[in-house]
């Protein structure tokens, strides 16, 4: 229930910026991920706005899912790395190309707790 709350309310703009420096993701890739412009939320954070609750929703849900990436890999680097990296249970698919959607967040997750508990067929 926080996180609905939380993403309901919206997070702060800066909330963006951070996972951006957590993840390692660049500025490419954030974009892609969020369909939002860097430039956009830098522009949030000089104003004090909060982000929409479709966009607080997913960052939160990928702290969680880098948390969690974190915890298994070691590093945020190591993780990304993975996330770069076909993943056989995932259809082969590159898990990065699916944190696009809430769904596919969740489907990342599965598989990462998969991986915690050694059942990677």
């Amino acid at each position: 229930m926080s996180v609905l709350t939380s993403a309901k309310n919206g997070l702060s703009a800066k909330a963006a910026l951070d996972f951006l420096s957590l993840s390692g993701f660049t500025r490419e890739e954030f974009q892609d991920t969020f369909k939002t412009n860097v430039k956009t939320i830098e522009n949030y954070v000089s104003n004090a706005a909060k982000l929409d609750a479709s966009l607080s929703e997913k960052l939160l849900k990928s702290f969680s899912l880098f948390e969690k990436g974190i915890e298994i890999f070691g590093t945020a680097k190591a993780f990304h790395l993975w996330l770069n990296t076909p993943s056989y249970g995932l259809g082969n698919q590159v898990p990065f190309d699916l944190m696009d959607t809430i769904t596919g967040i969740s489907l990342i997750e599965e598989e990462l707790i998969r991986i915690e508990y050694g059942d990677l067929a």
